[in-house]
């Protein structure tokens, strides 16, 4: 008799034991503000108090009776810790709020999860597609540094066919302001030469968008498809849904996704 093989299952919130101390990066994001890396700039900024006085050393220890309070807002860490994938809609925003009113990916989420989760690094307005979203700094801090070479694989639409020269030119690196825009692999969509899959693990701000246009091309659709091993597979657009206990695995324990 065949054995029915099992699923993996979607974990939702993962229950943890609440530490008695924190150091106050740690206690900031895992409060679901931002990474620990963002949270140790904010300290050092003066932009968080310890039971009402500045404090400016992330590595400050916070006992459970601190009241602890960023940008305004007093903050405590979420002890269940959310893993969700979201398929990200045009047009909104890659931010918790937006002061000019515009749709973010937290109204996404808004009344559907109970935990205050925020996206692991950005996707500009205009571009669509795989988001990460999780309140667990320690793993957001992991993914968005550079030695971890994360895989992110992108469709892009052009406005007019590329050329093999500028193709060739992409493989090698093109000089950007801020560096060489390293791509690690490239190639035409159903033979399509306006369309084109390229893979990156740089996190330079809107790099992709910069290296065409430095080439003379304008890009009229950017959408993310994988992201460290994740596809949008099953996932409609402006969807989200929980990672599985084995996504979530591979994630924490694998070095290069």
């Amino acid at each position: 008799m065949k054995k029915t093989p099992r699923r993996s299952k979607a974990p939702g919130p993962e229950k943890k034991d609440a530490p008695t101390t924190w150091r106050l990066n740690k206690y900031i994001a895992h409060s679901g503000v931002c990474s620990r890396r963002e949270a140790a700039e904010l300290v050092k900024g003066g932009h968080v108090l310890v039971n009402g006085a500045v404090e400016t050393n992330p590595a400050r220890e916070i006992q459970a009776e601190d009241v602890v309070t960023c940008q305004g807002k007093q903050v405590k860490p979420e002890v269940h810790l959310v893993y969700l994938l979201l398929n990200k809609p045009k047009n909104v925003i890659t931010t918790l709020s937006d002061e000019k009113g515009r749709n973010t990916v937290h109204d996404l989420l808004r009344g559907k999860i109970a935990e205050r989760v925020y996206p692991v690094g950005r996707l500009d307005r205009n571009t669509t597609g795989l988001l990460l979203m999780t309140n667990d700094g320690q793993l957001a801090q992991r993914l968005s540094h550079p030695s971890f070479r994360v895989r992110k694989l992108y469709h892009v639409k052009l406005d007019r066919d590329l050329t093999r020269r500028d193709f060739e030119s992409i493989l090698q690196g093109v000089m950007l302001d801020d560096g060489i825009a390293e791509v690690d692999s490239l190639d035409f969509v159903d033979q399509k030469r306006d369309e084109l899959g390229i893979e990156i693990h740089s996190g330079k701000n809107r790099v992709l968008r910069r290296l065409f246009e430095k080439l003379g091309y304008e890009v009229l659709r950017l959408d993310r498809v994988l992201y460290a091993g994740l596809t949008r597979k099953g996932l409609p657009r402006g969807h989200f849904r929980h990672l599985t206990t084995q996504e979530v695995i591979r994630l924490k324990h694998f070095r290069q996704l």
